[in-house]
C-alpha cells in the first residue's frame, strides 16, 4: 500500500522516523538526567511492538523510508532484537538504525545484526575511563568498548558511528584523542553539540562547544577536508587529508540545519513529535487504542506534520525548553 507523501506546511517531505522505544536507561549521563533518574512510564503506557511496527508501516507507505530505533536506552527493552526483525520486514523501511549507548552491545551485536538493523550510532563522551565515568555516572567504557569491537566484527554493520557530546571545559581535551580514534579505527567520530535536552534545564549557551571550534583545534594537528553535505544530513562530515578516516560535526546549535529537516520523532508512550524542541505533541497511543483505523490515524499524523515547526528557536530571545528530556523525547 502506497499512500501520497508525508509532506509538512512548509513544503519539506518527511523520510525519516526517530522512533523511541522505551524512555528507560541505564546510564545517567549530565546532559541529560539527574544522578537518581526520572520517573519511568508504566509498561502499559507504553507502546507494543505491534502498536510500532502498525505505525512504522503507516508512515513507511507515506514515504518515510528510514527508520531510527532510540531510547533511553533501546536495548534495555526486553526483546528489542524480535522489534528490530519486525520492523525490518515492513515493506518501504529501507535503513533501519539504532542509536545506543553501546553498553549491551557485547551481548546483542550479533541479534540486532542479524535482525536486520543497517547501522549502528553508539554514544562514547569520552575515550578515559574516569571521564566517561564523570560524564555518564556509570564505570562503563570498557564494556562499551568490548561491544564496538564485537560489532566491528560484522561488515554488514558498517559504517559505525560513535557520538560524542561536545561540553565546554570538557570535550576540549577529547577532540585530539577522538581524532587519532578515528583514524585507527573503522568508526567515524561525530561531535554533537550540547542541546538544551537536559532534565535538570540547566543549560546555557555558554556550555556550548561549538563544532567549529572542535573542527579547528583538530585541523591544526590533522588538516581536514569537508565533503559535500547529503540533503537533510544532520552532519558536516570531513576526511583526514592523508585519508585515513572521517569526523563529523552535528551543529544544531551554531549552524542550525532545520531548513531542510525531514525528520518527526515517535516517544515511548505514543506522542508524534514534529522537531526535538517542540512545545506541542500529538497523542497516537489512544486513537489506536481506541480502535481508529488506518485512514483516521492517517488522517491525525498527516495534520499534525503538516503543522511541522519551520525552525527551533534554540538561543533566540523567549525561547523555551521543551519540558521533556532527549531520554523522555527519544534522539
Amino acid at each position: 500500500m502506497e499512500l501520497e507523501p508525508l509532506k509538512d506546511g512548509h513544503g519539506r517531505l518527511i523520510g525519516d522516523l526517530r522512533v523511541s522505544v522505551t524512555d528507560r536507561c541505564n546510564f545517567r549521563c549530565q546532559y541529560c538526567m539527574p544522578a537518581e533518574g526520572l520517573p519511568w512510564l508504566e509498561r502499559d503506557e507504553i507502546l507494543t511492538f505491534e502498536e510500532i511496527a502498525r505505525l512504522v508501516g503507516l508512515f513507511a507507505a507515506m514515504g518515510v523510508h528510514d527508520v531510527r530505533l532510540t531510547g533511553g536506552e533501546p536495548l534495555v527493552r526486553r526483546d528489542f532484537p524480535r522489534l528490530a526483525a519486525m520492523l525490518a520486514q515492513i515493506p518501504g523501511v529501507e535503513d533501519l538504525s539504532v542509536t545506543t549507548n553501546g553498553y549491551l552491545l557485547e551481548r546483542h551485536a550479533e541479534a540486532l545484526v542479524r535482525a536486520g538493523i543497517d547501522r549502528f550510532n553508539v554514544s562514547v563522551d569520552s575515550l578515559q575511563r574516569d571521564r566517561f565515568f564523570e560524564l555518564t555516572r556509570r564505570d562503563a567504557l570498557p564494556q562499551v568498548l568490548r561491544g564496538l569491537e564485537m560489532l566491528a566484527q560484522y561488515p554488514e554493520a558498517h559504517p559505525i558511528k560513535i557520538n560524542a557530546v561536545a561540553i565546554r571545559d570538557f570535550t576540549e581535551e577529547e577532540a585530539i584523542p577522538f581524532a587519532e580514534f578515528a583514524r585507527r579505527t573503522p568508526y567515524e567520530v561525530r561531535f554533537i553539540e550540547f542541546m538544551p535536552l537536559d532534565a535538570d534545564h540547566a543549560w546555557t549557551a555558554d556550555q556550548v562547544l561549538t563544532g567549529a571550534e572542535i573542527r579547528a583545534a583538530i585541523d591544526a594537528v590533522y588538516p581536514l577536508e569537508p565533503e559535500s553535505r547529503e540533503p537533510h544530513a544532520t552532519a558536516r562530515v570531513y576526511r583526514f587529508a592523508d585519508g585515513n578516516g572521517k569526523i563529523g560535526f552535528i551543529n544544531p546549535v551554531s549552524e542550525p540545519f532545520c531548513g531542510d529537516c525531514n525528520r518527526v520523532r515517535l516517544t515511548a508512550d505514543g506522542r508524534l513529535r514534529t522537531c526535538l524542541f517542540s512545545l506541542n505533541e500529538t497523542d497516537l497511543r489512544t486513537p489506536i487504542r481506541d480502535g481508529a483505523d488506518e485512514a483516521e490515524l492517517e488522517r491525525i499524523i498527516r495534520a499534525a506534520v503538516w503543522r511541522k515547526e519551520l525552525k527551533h528557536h534554540v538561543g533566540e530571545p523567549g525561547f523555551i525548553q521543551p519540558a521533556r528530556s532527549m531520554s523522555a523525547i527519544g534522539g
